[in-house]
């Protein structure tokens, strides 16, 4: 059988793809589980891979989880509720874990549905464009259960808390453009242009200062939630790093040499 993760690198892009169509993607293994964790570790050991797309194959990006494996579980006798809380910590959150603190630039090209752990899939990115055909539902109530991969954290940061609220207790769908309107994505493309449009923009992050990528990506997620004063004391033993690197000497020199020719 393939591996339900594929992944694969292009110069210093790297594309790691939900690769179980049959099941549209949905979320319920520890091989899905590990393959995106072991992704994300290739990803932080090569410093030459500059951005990350995460996609799905297929007609959708990701449906959640697995109702059956769900209903299986339930009618386990021998399950006890400490064993469900072990079952998460040592499976799905793995995931938000490995995404969320890679230091290169995360874009979620959204194929497709994206549903419950799906939707908070293409959270966990830093960047999200959407096909038309995108759907986006925080489902989990409708189910019985709630966010428990990190929606709660992830969501209301991105559309704001009434929102985010209005999603998470309704569990409805929104559609490519709701989902625009609100912030949730930042582009919607036509299916077929999609994953061209998100290599085309990991290759404008990638052309920039490696370095200075990663710290900036690092700040803005301890921006989230520290005090302006640590905000602006790791701005400067970041800043102080990125004046003394070989990229910001040879980025500035190009920069005077090229006002110098416009002034000319």
């Amino acid at each position: 059988m393939n591996p339900p993760i594929r992944y694969e690198v292009d110069g210093p892009i790297a594309v790691i793809t939900l690769d179980t169509p049959e099941t549209r993607n949905a979320l319920a293994s520890q091989a899905q589980y590990e393959g995106i964790e072991s992704a994300c570790a290739a990803i932080a050991r090569d410093r030459r891979i500059r951005a990350a797309i995460v996609t799905g194959s297929g007609s959708a990006f990701c449906a959640g989880g697995d109702i059956k494996q769900m209903l299986e579980r339930i009618k386990d006798p021998h399950l006890e509720p400490v064993d469900d809380r072990y079952h998460y910590k040592e499976g799905i959150h793995r995931i938000p874990l490995a995404l969320y603190h890679l230091e290169v630039p995360t874009i979620a090209a959204v194929n497709g549905p994206a549903i419950g752990a799906g939707l908070d899939l293409a959270c966990m990115c830093d960047v999200r464009i959407a096909a038309p055909s995108a759907r986006f539902a925080e489902s989990f109530v409708k189910l019985g259960i709630i966010p428990g991969d990190g929606g709660a954290f992830l969501l209301q940061r991105l559309v704001g808390p009434s929102k985010a609220a209005e999603m998470t207790f309704t569990g409805d769908a929104i559609d490519a453009d709701e989902a625009l309107a609100c912030g949730l994505v930042s582009a919607v493309v036509p299916e077929a242009q999609l994953m061209a449009h998100a290599v085309r923009l990991a290759v404008r992050m990638a052309a920039n200062a490696p370095h200075a990528l990663r710290m900036a990506k690092r700040l803005m997620r301890e921006a989230q939630h520290a005090r302006l004063e640590t905000v602006l004391e790791m701005s400067a033993a970041f800043q102080a790093i990125a004046h003394h690197s070989r990229d910001h000497a040879e980025r500035i020199t190009q920069a005077v040499a090229q006002l110098g020719r416009a002034s000319a």
